[in-house]
């Protein structure tokens, strides 16, 4: 991968990181799980859908936060944009659309097919 790329790759996730956190730090957990006096049952039913649904966006973003330290680091150690199953460089127009992705399209389009059937069996 040429150096500009690698440049533009760095920038772009060390700005998502610092959204990312910065989102994360202003969600109180506490503050989500306080049914702030709510007596009726059908607004602390509405409140428990809210705060479940807050806690699975966390979730989602803690877990996107660590795969975007593991991108930087792959960068710092010089494998960013190489395909950790087949070793190919995977194109830039697929880090472009997913820059934390560790597999080419065809590895990971091969690992999904295959978990899809082990689903089904």
């Amino acid at each position: 991968m040429e150096e500009k790329d690698l440049e533009y790759f760095t920038q772009l996730l060390n700005t998502q990181l610092a959204e990312l956190e910065n989102r994360t730090k202003y969600t109180d957990i506490r503050e989500m799980t306080q049914n702030n006096g709510l007596q009726d049952p059908l607004d602390i039913a509405s409140s428990d859908m809210e705060k479940n649904m807050l806690l699975r966006i966390r979730e989602r973003e803690s877990r996107l936060i660590s795969k975007i330290k593991q991108a930087l680091e792959l960068i710092a150690e010089g494998t960013y944009g190489t395909c950790e199953i087949c070793g190919d460089d995977i194109p830039v127009k697929r880090l472009e659309a997913r820059p934390v992705t560790t597999q080419c399209i065809e590895c990971k389009t091969r690992e999904e097919l295959i978990e899809r059937i082990r689903q089904n069996k």
